[in-house]
């Protein structure tokens, strides 16, 4: 197991604590499969509460008592930390503590009594069908000059719209992944779960055009692109944060609502929906674990109806005409 950063966790952490971080970690990266964004976010949120502890005069995980997790949680929301962010920790330290009995590390598990805040429930920022028109076609009319850049972007654009994926999925894609004469694609999602997801035309003739440039930018680059689908301008395979800066760009240039690349997951999970797919579908399209996390799209479709039917319907203001 990696040792774990003492000075990280404020100095003076007795070895039990340091050995439980390593242990839960290992549990969380190697028996759960996680992934690496998962595997960070746990570390650092259970990094933050042992030293939380430690600090108190904590020196084994079985000394950790509810009192201390609240007193945790509490201090997070003194420092101003958003309420996403405070759930997520909850859980974090909810899971950790939960292991600990499970392991005998600890006689009781004071998180099993932890609450945490109640997250607003935002709908995210999605294209409506003609937004979502509109960027494509920009990003292909940015592409007539055959630049392989924007010949990228604009079959990275395509691509996450058709499927639905995640951007860490769409960094993973390699050149046989994609099955041309089915149009799939093969991705590996969390838990290094793989899925095979179908793309549609579009999709389909921006690959193609961008597999037709790949070469000159690998021919420029210093770093060998190996299989990867998707390049950056060194010739590597393109990383999660440039995919991110192009399709903020390009919903920027074409007027449309700015949007990360998870906000095109969720604009092509609320279309799906839209068009008549049922949540079983759409769960095995986006690769949710359970259904619970998709039935939220249901809820974007539903607040879109009604924001339509209130701007759309002459009667939608009022409550007392109806007669039946």
């Amino acid at each position: 197991m990696p040792e774990v950063p003492r000075d990280a966790l404020g100095g003076g952490l007795a070895d039990d604590l340091g050995s439980a971080l390593d242990g839960f970690i290992a549990h969380v990266r190697d028996e759960r499969g996680s992934s690496a964004h998962t595997v960070r976010a746990y570390r650092g949120d259970v990094t933050d509460l042992l030293g939380y502890c430690a600090q108190r005069g904590v020196v084994t995980v079985a000394g950790i008592t509810l009192p201390h997790l609240r007193g945790w949680l509490a201090l997070q929301s003194g420092h101003g930390r958003a309420r996403a962010t405070i759930a997520r920790r909850a859980a974090s330290a909810r899971s950790f503590t939960a292991w600990c009995l499970r392991r005998g590390l600890a006689p009781t598990d004071p998180g099993e009594r932890l609450s945490s805040p109640r997250v607003s429930r935002t709908l995210p920022t999605i294209l409506d069908r003609g937004e979502a028109v509109t960027l494509m076609d920009h990003a292909a009319v940015t592409a007539d000059d055959g630049s392989p850049v924007a010949l990228r972007d604009l079959a990275m654009l395509e691509l996450l719209y058709a499927t639905g994926i995640r951007v860490s999925e769409l960094c993973a894609i390699d050149l046989d992944d994609v099955d041309d004469a089915r149009r799939t694609v093969r991705v590996r999602g969390k838990g290094d779960k793989e899925r095979v997801v179908p793309f549609g035309g579009p999709a389909a003739a921006a690959l193609a055009d961008w597999r037709d440039v790949r070469g000159s930018l690998v021919a420029t680059g210093s770093t060998v692109a190996g299989s990867a689908l998707f390049l950056g301008v060194r010739g590597g395979r393109i990383d999660p944060r440039t995919v991110r800066s192009a399709v903020h760009r390009l919903t920027r240039e074409a007027g449309v609502p700015d949007l990360a690349p998870h906000g095109l997951r969720h604009t092509a999970a609320t279309h799906v929906l839209e068009g008549g797919a049922d949540l079983r579908t759409v769960q095995e399209l986006l690769g949710h674990a359970t259904l619970a996390t998709t039935q939220r799209y249901t809820h974007v479709s539903v607040e879109r109806l009604r924001a339509t039917f209130a701007l759309a319907h002459p009667r939608a203001a009022g409550g007392d005409e109806t007669t039946d």
